[in-house]
C-alpha cells in the first residue's frame, strides 16, 4: 500500500511539474504575441484535469487578443468559478463583454430578496457550515460556563451569549442550505454560436422568440434532447441548440 502512495505521488508530482513548465513555455510565446500557439500550451493544462484560475485567465487573455469574444469571455467566467475576487479576472472581463453584440439589461433585484441573496452570497456554502459548527462550539462553551459557575452575574452574562451564539449558528446553518440551493439553481453557459435563433419551444419549427450571439451569459433551466431551456439576464426563456451554448459548471 505504501508502494502505491509513493507511485501516486510521484506521478502527480512529475504532473504538475511537467504542467509548470508547460504554463511558462505558454506564457513566453503569449509574451512573443504568439497567441494561437499559447492557447495550445494553455489548453494541453486543462486537458491533463488541472484546473487553476492563472491557466484560465491567461487562456481567456491570449483569446481576448484574437478578438476570439465567447472563449475569451467562457474562460475569464472559468477564472472568477476559481478566485471570484480577483481584481485582473473582473477588469479584463468587462473589456472583453464590450465585444459583444446583446444589449441585455439585467432585471434589478428589490426588496428583501436582494438583501437575503446580497448576504448568502457572502460566503460559499462550506464556509456559512463552518462557520456554523464554530459558532455552535461557542454556544456549548458558554452553556456549560452558565451551568458550571456560581456567579449570578455571570450566569446571566454567558446565558445571553450563549443564546446569541445559538441563535447565530442556526442562521448562519440556515444561510448555508440557501447557498447551497442557489449554488444548484446556478447553471450558466456562454454562447458560442455567432448567432443563435432562441425558440419557444424545444423544435426548430418553434416560433423564433429571440436571437442572440456569440459571448451572452445564459442560465440553462432544463434540458430536453438537444435543446437546452434558458433564460437571459432581462427574465426572457426560451430555447436554445446544445451545441450553440458551452456550460460554464464543466470542469
Amino acid at each position: 500500500m505504501k508502494h502505491i502512495i509513493y507511485i501516486f505521488l510521484f506521478f502527480f508530482g512529475s504532473l504538475a511539474a511537467q504542467n509548470q513548465s508547460v504554463f511558462e513555455q505558454a506564457n513566453a510565446l503569449y509574451t512573443d504575441g504568439n497567441y494561437k500557439e499559447a492557447i495550445t500550451k494553455y489548453q494541453s493544462i486543462l486537458d491533463s484535469k488541472q484546473h487553476a484560475a492563472e491557466v484560465y485567465y491567461n487562456l481567456a487573455n491570449a483569446h481576448y487578443k484574437l478578438n476570439n469574444i465567447a472563449p475569451s469571455i467562457y474562460y475569464y467566467e472559468k477564472a472568477l468559478q476559481l478566485n471570484p475576487n480577483d481584481q485582473e479576472v473582473l477588469n479584463n472581463i468587462v473589456y472583453a463583454k464590450k465585444m459583444t453584440v446583446d444589449a441585455i439589461q439585467p432585471v434589478p433585484k428589490i426588496g428583501l430578496s436582494r438583501f437575503f441573496n446580497k448576504i448568502t452570497n457572502l460566503l460559499t456554502f462550506d464556509s456559512w457550515a463552518r462557520l456554523a459548527v464554530v459558532l455552535m462550539i461557542a454556544f456549548v462553551i458558554l452553556f456549560l460556563v452558565y451551568y458550571f459557575t456560581f456567579s449570578t452575574s455571570f450566569k446571566r452574562l454567558s446565558f445571553t451569549l450563549s443564546v446569541v451564539f445559538l441563535f447565530l449558528s442556526l442562521t448562519s446553518l440556515s444561510l448555508a442550505f440557501q447557498k447551497q440551493a442557489l449554488d444548484k439553481k446556478d447553471n450558466p453557459a456562454i454562447v458560442f454560436a455567432q448567432e443563435s435563433e432562441v425558440k419557444s419551444e424545444p423544435n426548430l419549427g418553434g416560433d423564433k422568440a429571440f436571437v442572440l450571439h456569440e459571448g451572452t451569459k445564459v442560465q440553462v433551466l432544463d434540458t430536453i434532447n438537444n435543446w437546452k431551456k434558458i433564460k437571459i439576464a432581462d427574465g426572457k426563456v426560451g430555447w436554445i441548440i446544445a451545441t450553440d451554448i458551452k456550460l460554464l459548471n464543466n470542469f
